[in-house]
């Protein structure tokens, strides 16, 4: 069973989440890097079966947000509760994920498990408005340290105000 979303105590990532100096040849590589922390971390159940969701949803929309952002992520049966990997490309590299400014420098990959359709759009809509913001965003690209980074994204989520 899918474990609630707590805004009050919100671990939905961990330094072990985050990989700083992202090298990727592309945005489903990304996503294999950083899916791969989410099972190392006992959050996913099958890494193959989850990226084939994260692969499947990267084909029908890009996921490209404006400000050099991709936001891939996926509900499946694999995911044990709501988890968010972060990559930092490292320096002059960036992946294209279809936005129309240009590619991607911070990447997000946000598992939500299959049940908790409302929480994954929550989820989703608190960290696109969070990433809208320029200082949010550049917080996150000059923290280089992962503990920082995890704890800029769970304080995000925990003071979002429906």
């Amino acid at each position: 069973m899918a474990e609630q979303l707590d805004r009050y105590d919100a671990d939905l990532t961990t330094p072990q989440m985050v990989i700083l100096e992202l090298d990727a040849k592309d945005k489903f590589d990304a996503a294999a890097q950083l899916a791969q922390r989410m099972y190392d971390a006992g959050r996913i159940s099958d890494l193959e079966g989850f990226l084939g969701h994260v692969n499947a949803r990267e084909h029908q929309l890009a996921t490209g947000l404006p400000g050099g952002v991709g936001l891939p992520h996926a509900r499946s049966e694999f995911v044990s509760r709501i988890s968010i990997a972060v990559g930092i490309t490292k320096y002059g590299k960036a992946l294209d994920f279809g936005a129309a400014d240009g590619p991607a420098t911070v990447v997000l990959l946000i598992a939500t498990p299959a049940s908790s359709f409302s929480d994954h759009l929550e989820v989703l809509a608190t960290m696109a408005r969070s990433l809208s913001k320029e200082s949010f965003r550049e917080s996150l690209r000059r923290a280089y340290d992962p503990e920082v980074i995890s704890e800029l994204i769970n304080s995000s989520l925990v003071f979002f105000d429906h």
